[in-house]
């Protein structure tokens, strides 16, 4: 071999070596729920050992909270030295607003030698803790790579919902919730403790609240539904329920702070109250039980009660805010009530709205009085919006762009990506859910800012929020199927700047997760085998009435437009569920629309699918009607098809009505014709012509 082959050997081989070594280098994203702000990779590792000591410089009463906090977790028992640590050790450090001006905000340090972690904050210091608890439990256990951390959340309110009246949860089921919560670097816990399916706090000043409310003469909720939705005391031997003492709530209320998490209480007001009326009918406008939902705004008894339940509320809860609902109120019974007519005219109210919103305004000056500040569901908004209350927006993003546009605060919660009690994958393979369907992809998505805010509207959404409604959730481990890992990307979204996040990477990410929740004896739903969207929406379907002209003889609804008038020739199907923006919906209505295909032409088949869900009323049609014409003046019956699937099923079904044979066209008349179910839906995607 000559000189120069040698030389070019050499650095052939030399260059690879280089290459090698510059690969090996490559940092490993951060296994971490939520992605942090800012990572700084450095060589090297730290591992722990018996040896490791730990310092903080907190107080020693929070010194002894975070001990207690950790024996739990992979840090396993710590006992804090008196002395910073040096080399070898963990150091957590109080800083100053300067070195990490946000307050939950936190550095964190890992070198070969030790860890330093600073916050200006003891909430910050817990984050950073989770950081570590999460990058062990995510790898061997011991090592943890050397990186520098600055992170801080992007939203002050990180949240998740949980209902407690449909289906009672106990207490160490609630601390179950807040010990993942904190993990995830979530911070507030809304507790709806009453709703018309049950009251779950004791009061009291109304013992009877938690004697007779707190109980169902019913195993299951659907039974308790449609056999009258009465109550029982709790000694009847077919009581089902159950309540928090208030000893439980302070138990409750402590383990969150330790967690640095707040409790929200919601004491729903003035809907939703069936179970405080049939209790006490004198609070209502019938003055009789089981007969009313909302609560009489004409009857000074009312404001006692709530008062004197939210003193006691207050008392329990040292939250900011206190949640009073105000949403879905029937307000039926105070178009007819003398003493709503009363209040009116004194108060010189025009609308039942207005009434909504005296009692609304009335409740939150009866808060700001003791400190505290209200929130409630985007209904607040309707009669008028108080100067100081806080929204938080379910039905779609609306609400939360009103309420900012006023100046108002408020959090996102809308149903198509918070509402953890829609189906997470193909219904077929899920237990029963009420409807809707939010993959974990879906929920990811979300942003929460919506692009017509200005920078100063911006600052006043306060955060995100996901909503646990129990009603299809019996028991502890169906309701930790419906959570996991859904609110993890909540987490995510709430904490990590939008312009860091990445589907992919937060996918492999929450495998990961699923795995240790998993191993901490929680029940999450198994992503590593979700199924998918339904097939026929996944690819676009090819037909003759694909973008012609639709004319609607019935309109479609606001709520549920789709992509407009367009939708149902668009090529587009829709997947599992009613809620994916490709289904349009018919409230109350039948569906009739006409089709023009522009041209006289030879048509061989017409057809729809329609999807029914019984518990949020979508129904199939009872009859469907296709006719066509070639001048738009007569027109020829092609078919009529009768449905035979009965309403009462509970399960997802789907129907395609159509026809098939031969005949020459211009307009394609399809009629579907409700089954006349107040309340109901139709619901179609696309009407296939070939």
């Amino acid at each position: 071999m000559t000189k120069r082959n040698l030389f070019h050997s050499a650095l052939f081989a030399l260059l690879l070596l280089v290459g090698a070594s510059s690969c090996s280098q490559q940092p490993k994203e951060l296994d971490i729920i939520p992605m942090p702000r800012s990572v700084e990779y450095h060589r090297g590792t730290f591992t722990l050992s018996p040896e490791t000591k730990f310092y903080a410089s907190l107080s020693p009463e929070s010194k002894q909270a975070l001990a207690r906090y950790l024996e739990g977790t992979a840090l396993g028992q710590v006992a804090f030295a008196d002395e910073a640590t040096g080399n070898d050790g963990i150091e957590l450090t109080l800083c100053d607003t300067a070195t990490v001006p946000e307050a939950e905000g936190y550095r964190l340090e890992i070198g070969k030698k030790g860890i330093h972690l600073s916050a200006s904050t003891e909430t910050g210091i817990f984050y950073g803790i989770q950081t570590l608890l999460q990058l062990l439990n995510n790898g061997d256990g011991k090592s943890l790579p050397a990186v520098t951390i600055a992170d801080s959340p992007r939203f002050p309110y990180r949240g998740m919902h949980l209902d407690v009246s449909r289906h009672f949860y106990n207490k160490e089921f609630v601390k179950k919730q807040l010990d993942a919560m904190a993990y995830f670097k979530m911070n507030r816990l809304h507790w709806h403790l009453t709703d018309g399916a049950g009251w779950r706090i004791e009061i009291k000043k109304y013992p009877r609240l938690t004697s007779f409310a707190a109980w169902r003469p019913f195993e299951k909720l659907n039974d308790w539904w449609t056999g009258g939705r009465t109550f029982c005391d709790q000694d009847d031997p077919r009581a089902v329920g159950g309540y928090y003492t208030q000893d439980d709530i302070r138990e409750v209320v402590a383990y969150a702070a330790e967690r640095h998490i707040t409790v929200i209480p919601e004491i729903e007001m003035p809907g939703h109250s069936e179970e405080v009326l049939a209790t006490y009918p004198e609070l209502s406008c019938s003055g009789k039980p089981y007969v009313d939902a909302d609560y009489c705004i004409g009857n000074e008894k009312t404001f006692e009660f709530l008062e004197n339940v939210l003193l006691e509320v207050m008392d329990l809860f040292p939250s900011e805010y206190i949640h009073i609902g105000g949403d879905e109120a029937s307000k039926n019974g105070w178009r007819n009530c003398p003493r709503c007519k009363k209040r009116m005219a004194d108060e010189h109210l025009a609308s039942v709205e207005e009434l909504q919103s005296y009692m609304i305004h009335r409740i939150e000056r009866f808060l700001n009085d003791h400190g505290r500040k209200l929130i409630g569901w985007d209904e607040i908004i309707e009669g008028g919006l108080t100067p100081t209350a806080t929204v938080m927006s379910w039905r779609g993003e609306e609400g939360a762009i009103h309420a900012v546009k006023a100046g108002n605060a408020a959090i996102m919660t809308p149903g198509k990506y918070c509402y953890l009690d829609a189906y997470q994958d193909a219904p077929n393979t899920q237990p029963l859910a009420i409807g809707g369907y939010l993959t974990l992809e879906k929920a990811y998505s979300f942003e929460p800012v919506p692009d017509s805010l200005s920078t100063e509207e911006a600052a006043l959404i306060k955060g995100v929020q996901g909503n646990v409604w129990t009603e299809y959730m019996p028991t502890p481990e169906h309701t930790e199927y419906m959570i996991y890992p859904r609110i993890l990307a909540l987490a995510e979204v709430g904490w990590t700047p939008a312009e860091l996040k990445d589907w992919s990477s937060f996918h492999t990410r929450a495998l990961h997760a699923v795995n240790h929740l998993r191993s901490r004896g929680y029940n999450p739903f198994p992503l590593d085998k979700e199924v998918g969207d339904k097939p026929e929406s996944l690819q676009p379907v090819e037909h003759l009435a694909l973008h012609k002209s639709v004319t609607y003889a019935t309109p479609y609804s606001k709520q549920y437009a789709a992509q407009g008038d367009q939708t149902l020739v668009d090529g587009v199907r829709g997947g599992w569920m009613y809620n994916d923006d490709r289904w349009q919906g018919f409230l109350n209505s039948d569906l009739d629309v006409t089709i023009d295909l522009g041209s006289e032409t030879a048509i061989q088949e017409v057809s729809a699918e329609f999807l029914q869900l019984k518990g949020p009323y979508v129904w199939l049609p009872k009859q469907v009607t296709i006719s066509a014409s070639t001048d738009g003046k007569e027109y020829k019956p092609l078919a009529t098809v009768d449905n035979d699937i009965s309403p009462d099923i509970d399960t997802l079904q789907f129907k395609t009505f159509g026809w098939k044979g031969n005949t020459q066209a211009r307009y394609v008349r399809y009629q579907a014709q409700s089954n006349g179910i107040a309340g109901g839906w139709l619901f179609t995607d696309e009407i296939i012509i070939r």
